[in-house]
């Protein structure tokens, strides 16, 4: 399902692998109705998300950004999401120096047996990005293709502070 209006706009949405990609995927086994805007890119926890991510995906041409992790105290690393928080809410702050709209940007907690919460997030988000309409477009981004050079970030990145002690290890 796609916009009323039928225009599919471009939604990234950074998940993580243990509760919100979960989550995903049991309202996808539930057969939830959800937009077909969102395109995924699966991370190993939301601690992992670098704030430059979510910057480049909207200069590149996202028309919004969604993050999506465990619940405070239910993170599988014990931290990450608190390390998320912490960054994505600097970054909510800091959007609008840059000139991007911080309403095309949300962080949200998910567990993997929530689907129809995921569906209600999903649809909510995409609703909103939809009546904002695209986003203006920035020099410096070449839509899609610049999303696979993030997800390769993303896997090949040297960690977050919630993953350093099982590098260390």
């Amino acid at each position: 399902m796609s916009a009323p209006d039928g225009r599919e706009l471009r939604i990234v949405g950074f998940l993580c692998n243990w509760c919100s990609y979960g989550g995903a995927d049991t309202a996808g086994v539930g057969r939830f109705v959800q937009p077909t805007d969102l395109r995924i890119i699966r991370v190993p926890c939301s601690g992992r998300i670098d704030p430059l991510f979510i910057t480049r995906a909207l200069v590149s041409g996202a028309d919004g950004v969604l993050v999506s992790g465990c619940h405070p105290r239910d993170c599988h690393y014990a931290a990450g999401n608190y390390y998320a928080r912490r960054r994505l809410e600097m970054l909510k702050g800091f959007l609008p120096v840059t000139g991007i709209d911080p309403e095309r940007f949300e962080y949200t907690w998910v567990s993997a047996s929530e689907g129809q919460r995921w569906q209600h997030v999903v649809t909510t988000f995409t609703n909103r990005i939809h009546a904002l309409g695209p986003a203006p477009r920035m020099s410096g981004g070449n839509g899609y293709a610049e999303l696979a050079d993030i997800e390769r970030a993303v896997q090949a990145g040297p960690g977050c502070p919630c993953h350093l002690k099982e590098v260390r290890s």
